[in-house]
């Protein structure tokens, strides 16, 4: 079976600085994979190659085995959506957000009408749609963000700390609504965090970066309980802050 992202000898620079350096890499359909590191380990810079936000100095990115690395056409732009730690929502209301992308691709005004409410509902803020973004609460805001980037139905969802800047209780909730949503539509995930919780719950696969390098790739659990010589002395500490 072809994956349906594959990374060969991809690198990131700024400047004569390298970011990212990842010779071989791939993501199964359907796997949620996470990604953990310490700060400046090279996660966001990661998403953003993967989604082509970014330009790499050199390598390649393959989409079920096609290669995409300079393909920076709208067609391919659209099988990913991006949710970033910030919302960044447009001046208007809840349901012109989540609209914004539907109607940029010319969607018939009842289709954008009836994917909207669909994605209201599943996030479970359809008593939000004519509500002003301004005044969403953190939660309700991460919630039309993530409700913006599924109505797209995208082939990968990238998730770069969205549950970052919320309290503990709207955390929780927020991710059992996004675990089953994910399931529900078996969309590939790469999820950046760096929170242990957030990653045993949501990931299958877990990736540990560090200094712009893949250290360690597996099973969360296996990641997690057996970390190699590279990451042992990070995720114990991570480990130690929690127990």
């Amino acid at each position: 079976m072809i994956p349906l992202i594959t990374v060969k000898e991809l690198e990131v620079t700024a400047g004569k600085k390298k970011l990212l350096s990842i010779p071989h890499f791939e993501i199964q359909e359907g796997e949620v994979l996470g990604v953990m590191g310490p700060n400046g380990a090279g996660k966001s810079t990661f998403i953003k190659a993967l989604s082509l936000l970014e330009r790499p100095a050199q390598g390649s990115i393959f989409l079920k085995g096609q290669d995409i690395t300079v393909d920076l056409t709208l067609e391919i732009r659209r099988k990913f959506a991006v949710a970033m730690q910030q919302p960044l929502l447009l001046d208007t209301t809840v349901f012109q957000n989540i609209a914004i992308g539907l109607k940029l691709r010319n969607l018939p005004r009842q289709d954008v009408k009836n994917k909207v409410a669909y994605w209201l509902d599943k996030f479970q803020i359809s008593h939000l749609a004519k509500k002003q973004a301004a005044h969403l609460s953190g939660g309700e805001a991460q919630r039309v963000n993530l409700a913006r980037a599924m109505v797209l139905e995208p082939e990968v969802l990238f998730l770069d700390e969205p549950f970052s800047a919320l309290d503990f209780p709207t955390k929780v909730q927020l991710l059992k609504d996004i675990k089953s949503i994910i399931a529900l539509t078996k969309t590939t995930t790469v999820f950046v965090s760096h929170d242990l919780m957030e990653l045993k719950y949501l990931a299958g696969t877990l990736a540990i970066l560090m200094d712009g390098e893949l250290k360690q790739t597996g099973p969360t659990e296996e990641v997690l309980s057996s970390p190699n010589t590279s990451t042992a002395t990070f995720i114990n500490d991570w480990k130690s802050l929690i127990n």
